[in-house]
């Protein structure tokens, strides 16, 4: 059988894309390894048929970590057979590039983000410099490249002259095993749920002011579900304003959980800033699933979100993140009773275009082509 590896630099259990990317090179024959990190604060993982390898790692973040590791993906890739490398990010590429040229082997780059625009390295011109280097060495060597959406591909069009091919974060079509109560948080049932999930809660997501604008909701409570670099100094937040009965955060869950606690709420949000070129640009995966579990949408008005949004027409748009402003907007959509359930309508109908059965057959070409 032919054996393909995955190497992604996070703990494996909440990246849906890469799960995707696995049942779609089972579908293709191959027997699949996914590498990744173990952390302290990692849930289990495991996943029907599949090898995963979790790294131990000495350093958490930081130049180090990369180098380790980097270091340590390269050794195990060169030591292990394997006719495809699928390399996740730009910081999993260097040795995967490396090995697939000394064995000849395929090699798939899946570029999750326009990485060197990530807000984590705004103000850090050296950092940045030097990740930038590495890809423009190698980006155009590689004969197949995937991105998230056309708006990415366009921005690596303009730097190397090479249009990755989209292959977009469309949720599978599944019914969740069962749904979750509100009671199951903490929130009675007579409350409003506004929710927020994310595999990264992070800087500039607008869930700073979207806490913020519970001090002009009653009735209503926003549910945080996901980790990230920022919860923390969140949490701190709601405990300062006194919100502890307003905002609940659920923590990190496994995708499997996440599609139960979804269908729970009454709107979802997706308000990034446009701080960065690579939010800018997003499409995130909750956008989809909360289209998937019928859940209307408010959101910012970034361009490829934008145009789902409208499209689709499942949700509305904020035109600024003032705090006063979030609780308005969220307010005049909990009141539109007949509004909201057009919009969950045609969250529905939209599920039946925007799934992985149809966005794979673009993946599955690649691999198999």
């Amino acid at each position: 059988m032919k054996r393909a590896i995955v190497s992604v630099t996070n703990d494996l259990v909440t990246d849906q894309r890469v799960h995707r990317t696995t049942t779609a090179l089972l579908e293709a024959g191959y027997a699949v390894t996914l590498v990744g990190r173990m952390r302290k604060s990692s849930l289990a993982f495991s996943m029907h048929g599949v090898e995963a390898v979790r790294m131990n790692l000495f350093f958490e973040k930081g130049v180090l970590f990369y180098a380790e590791y980097n270091m340590r993906l390269f050794f195990f890739l060169l030591s292990h057979r394997s006719e495809l490398l699928f390399s996740n990010d730009l910081d999993t590429l260097l040795p995967n590039f490396l090995v697939a040229r000394f064995r000849q082997c395929l090699l798939i780059y899946d570029t999750h983000e326009y990485f060197t625009g990530v807000p984590e390295l705004m103000g850090r011109p050296f950092v940045q410099g030097v990740w930038k280097r590495l890809e423009a060495w190698i980006f155009p060597r590689l004969k197949k490249v995937i991105t998230v959406n056309d708006s990415i591909a366009a921005l690596y069009f303009k730097d190397y002259g090479t249009r990755p091919a989209v292959v977009r974060n469309v949720p599978m079509k599944s019914e969740p095993t069962s749904i979750k109560n509100k009671a199951d948080f903490g929130i009675q049932q007579t409350m409003k749920v506004i929710l927020y999930q994310g595999a990264g809660i992070n800087i500039d997501r607008g869930l700073e002011e979207a806490i913020q604008a519970m001090a002009f909701l009653e009735g209503v409570v926003l549910l945080i579900v996901g980790g990230g670099d920022v919860l923390e100094q969140l949490k701190a937040d709601v405990i300062r304003l006194g919100f502890s009965d307003k905002v609940v955060f659920a923590g990190k869950v496994s995708p499997q959980e996440l599609r139960s606690i979804t269908p729970i709420a009454n709107l979802g949000l997706c308000i990034d800033k446009d701080t960065n070129v690579n939010y800018r640009f997003s499409l995130p995966n909750k956008l989809f699933d909360y289209i998937h579990a019928g859940v209307p949408v408010l959101a910012s008005r970034l361009p490829e979100v934008e145009r789902i949004v409208s499209e689709y027409e499942v949700g509305a748009f904020i035109e600024s993140h003032k705090p006063k402003h979030i609780a308005d907007c969220i307010q005049a959509l909990l009141v539109n009773q007949d509004l909201m359930q057009r919009y969950s309508q045609n969250c529905i109908q939209a599920a039946e275009v925007l799934n992985w059965d149809k966005e794979k057959k673009r993946l599955l070409q690649i691999i198999n082509s």
